[in-house]
């Protein structure tokens, strides 16, 4: 199955996805892609299937694309790998399906590099009720949900909400997903037990941040979970603004520590800070 899928902010290259058996001749073999420049944009192939697609396997092939120069931005990024989900059945809503359903898999099992952000983000949830905002995808909404969690999902992009509305239907979790800014969520104050903020903040400018913080406590009821990358360089392809450290994480702490929260700070594959209300 071929896909095309045009990247509206970077001059409307276009990326032409095609499922095939092996990467045919004329074309640069790269991990589990094959790619060529076109007159506008860039050809892209891939081996992906039902059984192999997934989060961890087509960000690693599509991240060696940008190391190599054959992609770049987040544009560019986003629409390849729409593109290669969407083509790895003959229905792109199987491709969809299968994608969650490996995904989840891989993250649970730890075959994901992402699996110990997951775990241990699952291990900070209290409460019955979770709300992530910046879901994405929704592969942590989905593991709350299996867990017997009571989730909401959160994010700028109705298009990914649509497919997880699709999608947790066919997995038979209830998620409800939610379109909203971070920096004004359309939730209201006190309604869940657990804020996630999962590799979100990355994505913001550093007065948003502070702003996307307040806004999770407003509506955390017990406690706010944030994580973040640490990175030598921000991730251009991913939409990263901000390289992040540990004394970032600290100084978005202070101003909580001075009201009188409950403030933690650690590290486990990227940074932590996890702010307690009082019961």
């Amino acid at each position: 199955m071929s896909i095309t899928v045009e990247s509206p902010r970077t001059l409307g290259r276009r990326i032409d996805v095609a499922a095939v058996p092996s990467v045919p001749a004329g074309f640069t073999a790269c991990a589990d892609l094959g790619w060529r420049p076109s007159d506008d944009g860039v050809d892209l192939v891939h081996t992906f299937t039902a059984e192999s697609i997934s989060d961890g396997a087509a960000v690693n092939a599509l991240s060696e694309l940008v190391r190599v120069g054959a992609i770049a931005g987040q544009d560019e990024f986003e629409s390849a790998m729409v593109g290669l989900i969407a083509s790895c059945c003959e229905d792109p809503a199987d491709g969809w399906l299968a994608f969650y359903a490996n995904s989840v898999d891989d993250l649970r099992t730890g075959r994901s590099g992402f699996s110990p952000v997951h775990r241990r983000a699952r291990s900070l949830v209290v409460g019955h009720t979770v709300l992530e905002v910046g879901c994405c995808f929704g592969l942590f909404a989905v593991q709350c949900a299996q867990d017997g969690l009571d989730v909401q999902a959160c994010d700028i992009c109705a298009g990914a909400l649509a497919l997880l509305d699709d999608v947790s239907v066919r997995l038979g979790v209830g998620v409800r997903t939610v379109l909203g800014d971070a920096r004004a969520l359309p939730v209201s104050d006190d309604r869940v037990d657990t804020v996630t903020l999962i590799h979100l903040l990355e994505h913001l400018s550093s007065g948003d941040v502070t702003i996307a913080v307040r806004e999770a406590l407003r509506v955390a009821r017990r406690r706010v979970v944030i994580a973040v990358p640490f990175e030598d360089e921000p991730s251009e392809h991913f939409g990263h603004l901000q390289r992040l450290s540990e004394d970032d994480l600290l100084r978005w702490a202070a101003p909580w520590i001075r009201s009188g929260l409950t403030v933690t700070v650690f590290t486990d594959h990227g940074g932590w800070l996890v702010i307690d209300k009082p019961a």
